[in-house]
Formats: structure tokens, sequence, C-alpha cells
């Protein structure tokens, strides 16, 4: 498998490890065969390892609250710019509509009112740029 040359105390060693299998080695030395156990120290890892705590809910914790009845938000479905904006505050939309128009990945993209009711907030201008997710537009 591997062979070595030791000097100890003055005196050379051949030393060739013929087989090693868990913490035993066959080794010779000098021609003379010997079984040994290799003691090896675990070497201390410098990258620190993640313990993570058990997640304990506490009572309504973890249920999703709902905002008020009927609202809803308009969330951008990509990154990209916003290109024109078809409402203002106040304007009563219906399901379907298209709110705004905006590019993304070198296309326009019209966004559509999933929910009817009226424009509550405008949260982006033209020119706008969105990740996506982020709220646009806020209907009450």
């Amino acid at each position: 498998m591997k062979k070595f040359k030791f000097t100890i105390r003055g005196q050379e060693y051949d030393v060739e490890i013929k087989d090693f299998e868990g913490s035993n080695a066959k080794i010779e030395v000098n021609g003379t065969s010997y079984d040994v156990d290799v003691h090896v120290a675990e070497k201390s890892s410098k990258t620190p390892r993640l313990v993570r705590k058990p997640v304990v809910n506490k009572p309504g914790e973890g249920s999703i609250k709902k905002s008020g009845v009927g609202a809803s938000t308009v969330k951008a479905p990509l990154p990209g710019s916003i290109i024109k904006i078809n409402i203002a505050v106040g304007d009563s939309v219906n399901p379907g509509d298209t709110l705004l128009v905006m590019e993304a990945m070198k296309m326009e993209n019209n966004v559509l009112a999933e929910k009817g009711g009226t424009v509550k907030a405008i949260k982006v201008a033209v020119g706008d740029s969105v990740l996506q997710e982020d709220v646009l537009i806020e209907i009450a």
C-alpha cells in the first residue's frame, strides 16, 4: 500500500503498510510483519455546527391572521419596472381589470385585479423597480 522510512534514535526503519481496516493495520517493519491498532485523534472542525432548537408553538401562534374583511393586496408577480398605472386611489375595480403594466424579463405584463373593490392605496409610481412579492396596490 504505502512505504515509509523512519529514523528513530539514529536507527532506520523501512515500514510498509500492507492493509488498513478500521483501526487495525497490517504493517511490515524491516521485513517483519505486525498487526497493530492505530489510535487516531479526532480532528476538531473549525466550522461551527448548526444546532436547531425544537419549535414549540404557543396556542394561537402559527395561525394565519387575515386582514380586514374583503381587503386584499396586489403583489408583483416578477421583479421588474412599472410602466403604466391604469387606476387611481378611490377608483372601483372589478375582478380581471388591468390595474397596471409592468416590464419584467423584457416583456410587458398586465397586472390584473383578483378581487373587486375600491382602490385604497397605490404603493408604486411609474418608473419604480419592484421585486417579486412587493405590494403594489391595496384594495378594500
